[in-house]
């Protein structure tokens, strides 16, 4: 089990604050709490606080640890492998963090959101035993009451961007396969398997989905803000998710909505030391759901588009294309 007591973020590191949203109040449409997270998600993203899943991440981090520990070998039997499925077990120094080919440091388990609501029937792959055990009582609720809280975001943003109701939750049908998925990722501490302080764990990137809900219990996440050229640590907040839109909101809202740029190295300071845990849960389109603007639905959407005529909204693509191509092209193994 990752440990809980954990040494305090260091007060002496620049870190970016974010704006912190209550959920609560978001679920009963407090127009002021809607005005803030309406900012939030056209800037940098937001802490999520009253969110009412302590108890479910506890239990993913758990499970988490359970796994890590199995041998390698037999992680290895369910590894994501190199054809574009992100579902399974990630081993560390499997992916690249930029492009000169640099080796992540990372290993991490993904979870399927349509085999967590299929258990105990198999719909996508399958997982290692400490998986299957936790499946009904800690993956499954986990999976479900973050695609509530993510879709009540996205259903709230969905007015703000002028569309008609359940426009974007229609882009996210629960029965359709698709990309969303649970992640419990595992960073060694430094002095570890060649950690350094200055080594990525995860490189710089734009989350490939919809909305991600991510819980951290260590620092180390990292946001380029936009306008400046330095990286800054966000700060964890216990009790607080951190939620990103992601590349598929900014395509449906026509750059509204802001993907940005955030990478991930080992803990600062007197965390160092210590395994980094995090747990993410990430909201994706159903698989044949287009990447586009969705000008036909909203003139906010439209008038941006047209007042941004040197950007591409118009992907071409499926998001099971795009997030398998996303996929493949972080793989090592696609690189040689």
């Amino acid at each position: 089990m990752p440990a809980l007591t954990l040494p305090a973020f260091p007060e002496d590191v620049p870190t970016h604050p974010l704006l912190i949203i209550d959920y609560q109040l978001i679920s009963a449409r407090d127009s002021h709490e809607i005005d803030r997270l309406w900012e939030a998600a056209t800037q940098l993203g937001f802490c999520l606080k009253n969110h009412g899943v302590d108890e479910e991440v506890d239990g993913m981090f758990e499970m988490g640890a359970e796994t890590m520990k199995l041998p390698l070998e037999e992680k290895m039997r369910f590894e994501q492998g190199d054809s574009g499925m992100s579902f399974g077990y990630k081993a560390a120094g499997a992916n690249a963090v930029d492009a000169t080919g640099r080796l992540d440091t990372v290993e991490f388990i993904n979870i399927a959101k349509d085999d967590a609501l299929a258990w105990p029937k198999q719909a996508r792959r399958a997982y290692p035993s400490t998986v299957n055990a936790r499946m009904q009582s800690t993956i499954t609720p986990f999976v479900r009451k973050s695609l509530e809280i993510n879709n009540t975001l996205l259903d709230v943003l969905n007015d703000r961007l002028g569309l008609p109701a359940g426009t974007l939750l229609a882009k996210h049908p629960m029965e359709e396969y698709s990309g969303c998925e649970a992640r419990v990722i595992r960073n060694p501490p430094v002095g570890q398997a060649s950690v350094d302080p200055e080594r990525l764990a995860i490189g710089s990137h734009t989350d490939f989905g919809s909305l991600s809900f991510l819980h951290n219990r260590l620092g180390g996440l990292q946001v380029l803000v936009p306008g400046s050229e330095s990286w800054q640590y966000v700060k964890p907040l216990p009790g607080h998710a951190i939620c990103n839109l992601g590349d598929a909101m900014a395509l449906f809202s026509g750059g509204i909505l802001r993907s940005n740029l955030h990478r991930v190295i080992p803990p600062p300071g007197i965390q160092a030391p210590y395994e980094r845990w995090s747990l993410v849960f990430f909201t994706r389109p159903g698989n044949s759901v287009i990447l586009r603007a969705l000008v036909e639905d909203s003139e906010m959407i439209a008038r941006a588009v047209n007042e941004t005529p040197e950007r591409n909204f118009e992907s071409g693509s499926t998001a099971s294309e795009w997030f398998s191509r996303r996929i493949k092209n972080q793989r090592i193994g696609n690189r040689k």
